[in-house]
């Protein structure tokens, strides 16, 4: 694992662009995409990272099972009356489409799990295209740890097996982020054979005459896929609505990854399965012995409300007064090694449950947030 410099392509900018990533550039003027350097992996590494993810997401399935047999709803802070709809969504096989492993990792010893965005993961298309075509043409004949768009495709045509008949809807809220990824999205369902439509998520309604979900021209919404947070959505208006029966709605993501995308599963985790060299010591109460470790509040994203505690100093991340009030996690510090100043997060991509692919987001320090980059990557020899 090493990262090298590299020189710009000619109007990159532009190439960028035309892959569907028009947000190259933090309004700060600092590069999110860096066109200035790569990491690259030796196969024996790439097949560590893929190995890993398969492995851990083998434990997160584990983990579900645990939760709904025992049930322990509480710890994760989802309201009593949602437990149904989350049972329901896992005994129907609901696809669980994608995800994505944060891992810290330094190219010597096993990949470790940082957190799991198991619900609404971006950089998807930085992750799927972007960074392909950056390959293509900068390294034509290397290889890249990337099989996203044809497992996302594949993956549709499954979730076609429980997805009521007619439009499937994909919904995101008002941002240029959001909107490119679901319309990539949108496409993977497209060349799988569904009739999509896209708009936002504020624009979705409820019609208590017809008893469903409606859009704009009060036509039937049964089908969605949102990228927009469970957690958010049980707290709309309309959140009450899910728990209706018959289920007015099927959702992509399926509810019951509302136990992946909470980090308190990253203390079930450690009680499941402690020792596992892919995982660090995480608990919900408190950080016990643990003299360096990081508090994440178990509702957050983008590095927010996060603590770092070392050597008995504390570095805190961007504060935001959306999260928090579910809890906390406390989870041992992983050390992440610096290269040329940048601290690597690996982003382990699982679609349908299995590995593929990976995209690697860098900071300047050691809370990986809005503000970081992200640098595509190969494998050598």
């Amino acid at each position: 694992m090493q990262r090298h410099s590299i020189k710009a392509r000619p109007d990159w900018e532009s190439k960028l662009e035309a892959a569907g990533v028009t947000f190259h550039t933090h309004d700060d003027g600092s590069p999110y995409w860096r066109e200035d350097a790569y990491y690259a992996f030796g196969a024996a590494e790439i097949e560590r990272i893929e190995r890993a993810a398969a492995e851990l997401q083998a434990m997160c399935l584990k983990a579900v099972e645990h939760v709904l047999d025992k049930g322990r709803f509480r710890e994760y802070g989802i309201p009593a009356w949602m437990e149904p709809v989350i049972r329901e969504s896992w005994d129907r096989d609901e696809v669980g489409l994608y995800g994505r492993f944060d891992l810290a990792c330094d190219g010597q010893g096993f990949p470790r799990l940082l957190e799991y965005n198991a619900d609404t993961p971006t950089s998807l298309v930085e992750a799927a295209v972007a960074q392909w075509y950056w390959l293509e043409e900068r390294f034509p004949g290397r290889d890249q740890f990337n099989s996203l768009h044809e497992r996302l495709i594949a993956a549709w045509k499954r979730a076609q097996d429980f997805l009521p008949a007619g439009t499937l809807y994909f919904l995101h809220q008002d941002t240029l982020e959001d909107q490119q990824t679901v319309a990539y999205l949108r496409d993977t369902a497209d060349q799988a054979g569904l009739s999509t439509v896209q708009m936002l998520v504020e624009d979705l309604g409820w019609d208590e005459a017809k008893g469903g979900f409606c859009d704009l021209d009060e036509r039937p919404v049964r089908s969605a896929f949102k990228l927009y947070p469970w957690e958010f959505m049980v707290k709309d208006a309309f959140g009450a609505q899910l728990a209706r029966q018959p289920r007015p709605c099927t959702f992509l993501e399926p509810a019951w990854k509302m136990l992946l995308s909470n980090k308190a599963l990253l203390a079930i985790l450690w009680e499941l399965f402690p020792g596992s060299p892919y995982l660090l010591p995480a608990y919900l109460d408190g950080p016990r012995d643990m003299a360096n470790y990081v508090r994440k509040p178990i509702l957050a994203r983008e590095g927010a409300n996060v603590e770092i505690h070392s050597g008995g100093q504390v570095f805190a991340g961007k504060t935001m007064d959306c999260y928090g009030a579910e809890g906390s996690v406390y989870q041992a510090l992983a050390p992440i090694p610096a290269f040329d100043g940048f601290q690597p997060v690996l982003g382990a991509w699982i679609v349908d449950g299995e590995p593929a692919g990976m995209g690697i987001r860098e900071a300047r320090g050691p809370i990986t947030d809005n503000g970081s980059s992200f640098v595509p990557h190969l494998i050598e020899g």
